[in-house]
């Protein structure tokens, strides 16, 4: 670095001497960092620190400071780069402005930042003193937007005054759309004002023109109006959709309240909320109500349908009670809603609904645990709905209590285990369109069981395991039945008794289990060995026919009039079923078998040896039941799971029937192994499935970086504006069949007859993505129904990466939710509503 004086060294030397806290100092031997400080009444706060790369010039006579390349001038919070810098240290001010280099391009620019944000400009003016400054051609980052000045000044309030300026979401120094108007006034973390202002797009004007404009500039939540999503349905009239208002309240609570109008008097409405406490929980909740006219309401053909649904999310953080838990899960809501509302695919798709609220309590330093839940299961083609509420369960977990601690050689009593499990419920069933009357909640069934099971494992000939079990529950009911028959009108009626009765039941069982492992060595290069490891498994089980007149839980009343009669158990409504009918004494095999290879294959280490499977799993079971008078032997079921080449995944089950059929379909005794077969195929399924995909591409660009909490929540409410540019491309292919031996009665004549027909169930459906480009991304989900001979469900996505815009293409070109839409916006959140939208819902395709 060289250093200019306008003054002879001597008066340098001199000030170097005598320089004191009152004036200002100057290193002549310049560090990386010199510093000055202004006297008198203009005295500043901190010293000013300055640095320069090339060159610096200091007038002593004017008190200036010269800054050339890579300038930089440091003052509390304040930071400004440059190709040029001048301090003036009289008047407490620096001024910075860009160099042009051989082409007469300007570089360098001035870079001016502090707490408020940053700023590129042309050339900017800065007071230490009064903290106010000038610039020209600024560039600054306010939230997710960007502001371009011609000129801008700062006042003592943080206060940004900008004349000729540009509000962008475009992060390019030429953007490319603006909100243009000739005065903005910025608060930081605040608010953005405007005068007058139009929209431009690649710098031409469009009729788009507001009288002023207001954009938030606050960090976090904040309150605001949703605007909502305007058009017109051929069926349902001009509409405005989704619109309404968002409370930010704080951190740990949001609320946006939304509502749907259309023309032809069709209306919705929707809750959203969110919340969450660090270390306590964190949930959401959503609720959602539609009212939706079909044809016109005058006419006698119109229908209106009223759907609602419930989703309610919520989760402990499990550091806030290590010992107790609390959880919901909740999705409930009419049968019709997501055919008529649903907007994700896969909400269409969804034919059942499950729920669960549940609470946990352990108690420390016991074996005993509690919980408390209340459960819901509908399906939305059967319209059934079950319910349990409450469900209670006080367990016991496993204790030994012949284990003797002092014992240096344990003995087999010590493995010993006695558990215990005590439940309560209270069950409805019903169909959702009578869940709130008085029948539905008069046929509860509710019940008390308490279910001890005893076990021991035992090492018998040093190969083998032996499992004993012993069952026993007690139920209590506070309702039983009684059939009587009348012979008046030859029917059979059931009376409900009220009154606490309870129900023993038990039983015992006993598994024998081994493994048998056979191992084939082969002396190729590549192919070491194949090991087969077979899993022999032999049970016996005994149950008492509970159905004998001593136990008193079943009786037998009149059928008909012929004098016939029928067993009927008085637990048949209970909720945890009843006691079995007949003596079983079960005598079960199960076999299953598995492969794998060892081969050698070559990595950067050299040499080393990896095991594959070949077959996951080949298993047989059946069973003999010795206390059966007919029929004892059961059905076999033979399964397989395995993966070829790494890429397939292959499941298969298939059912055989020992026992032969008359020309009716009905089993007779008499075995198929007479016919020369093991047994008749009466099911089976096979399943294929594959999920292809490139590698992934660490240069690929993505299109979003790290996320603003407004983003996340927008991602979270909108899972489908977020693309994954990460995997060019990725393919799942699901193909199913299913066979059965149905028997259909076909009408010949005047004469039924009975007919075997093999029915065939097979569907392909598929599933994937390709990013064409860096900015093109399609998606495609399809699949054929050979059943049916028809395509099921198909939708194909398109996106668009247009920098700060983006464009969404989504068509299902044919079914019950054939529509399309295309919609082309801001990316950011703040401008978010600043789009182009064109749409036809499935609603105006299907009525």
């Amino acid at each position: 670095m060289r250093l200019i004086f306008s003054r002879s060294f001597f008066i340098l030397l001199c000030l170097l001497i005598s320089a004191t806290s009152d004036g200002f100092a100057f290193s002549a031997l310049s560090s990386p960092a010199d510093t000055i400080k202004k006297s008198g009444s203009s005295f500043l706060n901190e010293k000013v620190k300055y640095t320069a790369t090339d060159s610096m010039l200091i007038d002593m006579v004017n008190q200036k400071a010269y800054l050339f390349n890579n300038a930089e001038v440091l003052y509390e919070d304040m930071k400004m780069n440059a190709g040029y810098i001048e301090i003036d240290f009289k008047n407490n001010l620096v001024h910075a402005s860009g160099t042009k280099d051989s082409t007469g391009k300007m570089s360098q620019t001035p870079v001016f930042s502090n707490k408020d944000g940053k700023y590129d400009a042309g050339e900017i003016t800065y007071n230490f003193n009064t903290k106010k400054g000038k610039i020209k051609d600024v560039i600054t980052q306010q939230g997710e937007g960007y502001i371009h000045g011609r000129d801008i000044k700062k006042d003592t309030n943080n206060t940004y005054y900008v004349g000729h300026g540009k509000y962008t979401t475009c992060d390019l120094d030429h953007p490319h759309f603006f909100i243009g108007a000739k005065k903005i006034k910025v608060i930081p973390d605040d608010k953005i004002v405007t005068g007058p202002a139009m929209l431009y797009i690649a710098d031409i004007p469009t009729p788009l023109a507001i009288p002023f404009g207001y954009f938030p500039n606050k960090k976090g939540r904040a309150s605001g109006i949703i605007i909502p999503t305007y058009g017109e349905s051929n069926n349902l009239g001009f509409f405005l959709r989704d619109g309404g208002f968002y409370f930010g309240k704080n951190e740990y609570f949001d609320l946006a309240l939304l509502g749907s109008i259309y023309a032809n008097g069709s209306f919705g409405a929707k809750t959203n909320t969110n919340y969450k406490k660090r270390y306590k929980y964190n949930g959401n909740l959503n609720l959602s109500y539609s009212r939706i006219i079909e044809g016109d309401r005058e006419l006698p053909n119109s229908i209106t349908r009223n759907d609602f649904f419930i989703r309610w999310n919520h989760q402990q953080d499990m550091k806030a009670h290590p010992s107790s838990r609390f959880s919901a899960n909740v999705n409930a809501g009419s049968s019709s809603f997501n055919k008529f509302n649903g907007g994700v695919t896969g909400d269409y798709l969804s034919n059942t609904f499950q729920s669960n609220i549940s609470y946990s309590k352990s108690f420390t330093g016991t074996p005993f645990n509690f919980s408390a839940n209340a459960r819901h299961s509908q399906n939305t083609i059967t319209k059934k709905m079950d319910i349990s509420l409450p469900e209670l369960a006080l367990t016991m977990n496993r204790i030994y209590p012949f284990k003797n601690k002092n014992s240096v050689k344990p003995r087999w009593y010590d493995k010993i285990g006695i558990s215990a499990t005590a439940n309560a419920r209270n069950d409805i069933n019903t169909y959702d369109s009578l869940l709130f009357t008085n029948q539905t909640l008069g046929k509860m069934r509710n019940g008390a069981r308490l279910n001890v099971p005893i076990s021991t494992s035992l090492n018998i000939l040093k190969y083998f395991t032996l499992t004993p079990t012993i069952n026993t529950s007690s139920t209590v009911y506070f309702q039983t039945i009684r059939k009587r028959y009348d012979p008046n009108v030859n029917a059979i009626f059931t009376d409900t008794l009220t009154g606490a009765q309870v129900a023993n039941d038990f039983n015992a069982s006993a598994g024998l289990t081994t493994r048998i492992y056979g191992d084939y060595y082969f002396k190729t290069k590549r192919l070491k060995q194949i090991r087969h490891v077979a899993t022999p498994t032999i049970t016996a089980s005994y149950r008492p026919d509970f159905s004998e007149s001593q136990y008193g839980y079943y009786q037998n009343v009149q059928s008909d009039n012929l004098g016939n009669y029928q067993q009927y158990s008085i637990f048949q409504n209970g909720v945890y079923g009843s006691p079995g009918a007949g003596r079983s004494g079960l005598i079960g095999f199960t076999l299953n078998n598995t492969l794998e290879a060892k081969k050698k294959i070559q990595t950067d280490s050299g040499s080393v040896y990896r095991k594959t499977s070949l077959l996951d799993n080949l298993g047989v079971a059946f069973s003999y039941n010795m206390a059966a008078k007919n029929y004892q032997w059961s059905t076999i079921n033979l399964n397989a799971r395995t993966k070829l080449f790494r890429l397939f995944d292959i499941n298969t089950i298939a059912i055989f029937d020992p026992y032969q059929i008359d020309s009716t379909g009905t089993r007779i005794e008499r075995f198929e192994w007479n016919n020369g077969r093991i047994g008749r195929l009466t099911n089976a399924n096979l399943s294929v499935s594959t999920s292809l995909r490139s590698k992934e591409n660490n240069n690929q660009n993505k299109t979003s970086k790290l996320a603003t909490p407004d983003e996340l929540d927008y991602i979270n409410r909108n899972p489908n504006a977020y693309v994954d540019y990460s995997i060019p491309w990725n393919l799942n292919v699901y193909y199913n069949v299913q066979y059965a031996k149905v028997v259909k009665q076909e009408l010949i004549g005047s004469s039924i007859v009975y007919v075997l027909n093999d029915q065939y169930t097979q569907s392909l459906t598929f599933n994937g993505d390709l990013s064409i480009t860096k900015k093109w991304k399609v998606s495609v989900t399809s699949g054929y129904d050979f059943t049916r001979k028809e395509m099921t469900l198909t939708s194909i996505n398109v996106y668009r990466d247009l920098h700060c815009w983006e464009m969404h293409f989504n068509w299902v070109p044919f079914g019950f939710r054939q529509s399309f839409s295309i919609d082309i916006n801001v990316k950011s959140s703040v401008l978010r509503d600043l789009k182009l939208s064109r749409r036809k819902d499935w609603y105006d395709y299907a009525y």
